[in-house]
């Protein structure tokens, strides 16, 4: 018989396994030594409670305390023999690792007979599957607890029985379920891993198409009488994506008590890590700066916005010597709270100038703070001026700003003035502003188009720049990223082509001539 010879592809994959199975040995170190007693005990007092199953058996996978959310979803799954899960976890919250031990506990403790796993190719699904497979083969706890469970004949990779009696199958989207069974069982737990893919989520087609296979040829795989359990894992990568999908359904079944659908970032609401046994504050920061911002809110945040959907282009240019301005305006939109945590919104203080139909953005603070550094980014900005122009500071204050405006800033502003000596006076832009987002593109977006909106590229690598212009790329009419860079600009420009107006002398018209003159007053 003539041998098959391993391609270099064949050769990767079998030393990735290699070392998969070793490592699983590895980390399940037994007393071969324990009694039949000892072993029926110890397996009974850890069926009782997940978590310390999945630390004994799963030791490799738990090297941190689990987080409450991870708790609450397991105890979801466990409970119901009949539910429909959504798991938007961002990356690095053990979403595949997490299904696994608890697919694995309920085969084995006989709660589930025939698993399906599902991702966006076959390939995947296998790659997928293999820490499930590596695990029965080679865990020596599972086998010294639960017995051997490679069952002869029926081990392959993709696909396999164990010897508790439950099956798995590894199935690409789109590639036939029919006709899956162990035995006289049908598939009672689908788990859908990794189901979208950037290329796919570009054509609304493609994710219609993948859907209408997931409902009406996956699941109705399923036995109608019969217990079933199904579980998306993944992340929201686009408007449209199967994730987004079945957050939906799983919303609808949600209020009928069989379904739950978990959100969760990487940073919960008060800004800091949702998992901080494993991910720090550090870590998390250190590994978003090696990644775009609108990946690290994708894969992240579960928030995919679109880079350069508004503003494609972003103009970088040279600015004219600031004396050529007839004056220059301090824009400055202040934020609530008064802070610096990451769950706070960005103040932000712009200084701009309008020549020859341009809109110049010579310099801007853009971050967390406090208000005093916030009145301090003013000065910095005058003296970064320093009297080659005149120039007027506004401050963004409508009707509900404005009890801030009068009881915090200004006496903040009065007490540097006091204790510096310096001429420092902001007036509140009290104008009534129309829809944020809509007001944006409106204003900026023919401006940046025409090449008009100009960015210093002399602070092109300053972080508060940076931040601006990322804004700018990321901004949407859903605002699902902080626009509060670009509408101090658009508020700015408004207050420039306010007073550039103003200042306009009227025309007078005579018997013996007709003459117009502008002259701005500054």
């Amino acid at each position: 018989m003539a041998k098959k010879i391993l391609t270099t592809q064949d050769r990767l994959a079998l030393d990735s396994w290699n070392e998969l199975v070793a490592s699983v040995r590895e980390h399940s170190d037994i007393n071969p030594t324990d009694t039949e007693t000892e072993i029926r005990q110890r397996r009974e007092r850890l069926e009782k409670n997940d978590e310390e199953w999945f630390k004994y058996y799963f030791a490799m996978y738990c090297t941190c305390e689990s987080a409450a959310f991870h708790r609450k979803a397991t105890g979801r799954l466990m409970r119901n023999n009949r539910w429909y899960e959504v798991r938007a976890w961002s990356r690095e919250l053990a979403k595949s690792a997490r299904s696994m031990m608890e697919i694995s506990k309920l085969a084995l403790t006989k709660k589930i007979r025939n698993v399906l796993l599902i991702s966006n190719s076959a390939d995947n699904a296998e790659r997928l599957l293999l820490p499930f497979m590596a695990n029965f083969e080679e865990n020596q706890r599972i086998i010294q607890d639960y017995g051997q469970q490679k069952k002869p004949g029926a081990w392959e990779t993709g696909e396999f029985t164990c010897m508790c009696g439950c099956s798995f199958r590894a199935i690409g989207a789109g590639q036939s379920p029919r006709g899956t069974r162990n035995k006289n069982f049908r598939p009672d737990f689908i788990l859908v891993d990794d189901i979208d893919t950037d290329e796919e989520c570009r054509n609304p087609e493609r994710i219609k198409t993948k859907w209408k296979w997931l409902e009406e040829a996956l699941i109705p795989t399923m036995s109608v009488s019969g217990n079933y359990r199904i579980l998306f894992n993944g992340n929201i990568i686009a408007l449209d994506c199967c994730i987004k999908r079945a957050i939906e359904k799983g919303t609808e079944l949600k209020a009928k008590g069989i379904g739950h659908v978990d959100i969760i970032n990487i940073r919960g609401k008060d800004g800091l890590s949702v998992w901080p046994e494993k991910n720090s504050e550090e870590d998390i920061d250190l590994f978003l700066s090696l990644v775009s911002a609108a990946a690290a809110q994708k894969e992240f945040f579960n928030n995919p916005v679109v880079d350069g959907g508004v503003f494609a282009e972003i103009t970088y240019g040279k600015v004219p010597a600031l004396s050529r301005f007839k004056f220059l305006v301090i824009y400055g939109d202040p934020a609530p709270g008064e802070n610096k945590t990451k769950k706070s919104s960005t103040k932000t203080v712009c200084l701009l100038g309008k020549l020859a139909g341009r809109l110049y953005l010579i310099k801007t603070f853009l971050d967390r703070g406090l208000n005093a550094e916030f009145v301090e980014w003013y000065i910095k900005l005058l003296e970064f001026v320093g009297g080659k122009t005149t120039v007027y500071c506004y401050m963004e204050n409508n009707k509900l700003q404005d009890p801030f405006f009068q009881q915090v800033f200004q006496p903040i502003v009065r007490r540097i003035r006091r204790e510096r000596k310096i001429s420092l006076y902001i007036t509140g832009d009290e104008e009534k502003k129309t829809d944020k987002a809509t007001r944006i593109e409106a204003n900026l977006e023919p401006l940046n188009r025409e090449g008009n909106l100009v960015l210093n590229e002399a602070e092109k690598d300053n972080p508060h720049m940076k931040r601006m212009a990322e804004q700018f790329k990321l901004f949407n009419l859903q605002l699902t990223y902080p626009a509060d860079g670009p509408d101090c600009v658009e508020g700015g420009n408004r207050i420039i082509d306010r007073k550039a107006r103003q200042s306009e002398k009227p025309v007078i018209v005579t018997r013996k001539s007709t003459r117009s003159q502008n002259k701005y007053r500054v």
